[in-house]
């Protein structure tokens, strides 16, 4: 296939203590597309990554890497088919669902996927269902969501102190977390608002089909899906450029939506040098005043709790 990249690894076969030269076993399979590359380029610097089983006569796990652009448009980037889940084969290949595998190849020291050069995030989906077998009830198992999911320090506080007066040993699980691998408000923007693996989850359900195929198909059907999609997206980007659309269709809504709220705000400049002022907020009608708090822009920091 044109402009495709793959490597493929096999293992010798034995016949007692000999290598049998003219025959070797299928071992696994990484493949991706170079428009993937190319469009991995201008989506977020995010990677949610998962697998799925093959239902074929060979079996054998499909691990997934999937990105995703500023229009909310899901990219898969790379497909391997290995023979189950291990921290040698997840080398091959990150919100991700904490699987010993995913975590041993992560935290492999040459592994490539150390900070500064990448940063790990679980999928509170996972960490939920980890969370309900030792502890029973769909309100603690909420409130764990709720505190993962607040913007703020605040507001995380608020729901760690139920969690707290419920069971002190929901705090002490949850404390076993790092704070910056499952909660929003300490991920210093990386996840951009990703809390889930609902990306990867997407793709597996589109290419549920294709798991019974035989590995030759199942590469030609990612393909296939692949250059229609790219055909459409291209036609899509080509129109809204010729029609004058300097950004995508969901920044202009956010932009729409941020000048509609500016009535709600007085800013005030306090320091010119260091970018710090006062954010004064107000309701719609400016009659009630909803507080202020001081922004600092070189330091990143905002009386809110949340910059």
């Amino acid at each position: 296939m044109a402009r495709m990249v793959t490597v493929l690894k096999t293992s010798p076969v034995r016949l007692g203590d000999q290598v049998d030269e003219s025959t070797v076993y299928f071992y696994n399979l990484f493949w991706t597309f170079s428009p993937c590359i190319e469009a991995f380029r201008h989506c977020k610097s995010l990677v949610s990554i998962d697998s799925t089983h093959l239902y074929g006569k060979y079996g054998g796990t499909l691990l997934l890497a999937i990105a995703q652009d500023g229009n909310s448009n899901i990219l898969p980037i790379v497909f391997a088919l290995v023979e189950g889940e291990n921290a040698e084969l997840w080398k091959v290949f990150f919100i991700y669902d904490r699987h010993n595998g995913i975590k041993a190849a992560l935290e492999a020291p040459d592994g490539g996927w150390l900070p500064p050069r990448a940063f790990r995030a679980f999928c509170i989906h996972h960490v939920a269902a980890n969370f309900s077998l030792s502890f029973k009830g769909q309100d603690t198992k909420r409130m764990l969501v709720n505190a993962a999911y607040a913007k703020t320090e605040a507001e995380f506080d608020y729901w760690f102190d139920i969690m707290w007066t419920k069971n002190p040993v929901i705090c002490d699980w949850a404390n076993r977390m790092e704070y910056d691998k499952w909660t929003k408000h300490q991920d210093s923007g990386r996840r951009f608002g990703h809390i889930t693996t609902n990306i990867s989850e997407c793709v597996n359900s589109v290419l549920k089909g294709t798991r019974n195929l035989p590995i030759t198909s199942l590469v030609k059907s990612t393909y296939g899906r692949l250059a229609e999609l790219f055909v459409v997206r291209g036609q899509m980007a080509e129109a809204q450029m010729g029609t004058g659309h300097e950004f995508c269709p969901a920044l202009v809504k956010v932009i729409k939506r941020n000048m509609k709220d500016l009535r709600c705000f007085t800013v005030t400049l306090y320091s010119r040098h260091q970018s710090e002022y006062t954010v004064a907020e107000t309701t719609p009608t400016g009659n009630f005043s909803l507080g202020s708090y001081r922004v600092s822009l070189g330091d990143h920091t905002c009386d809110y709790g949340y910059f």
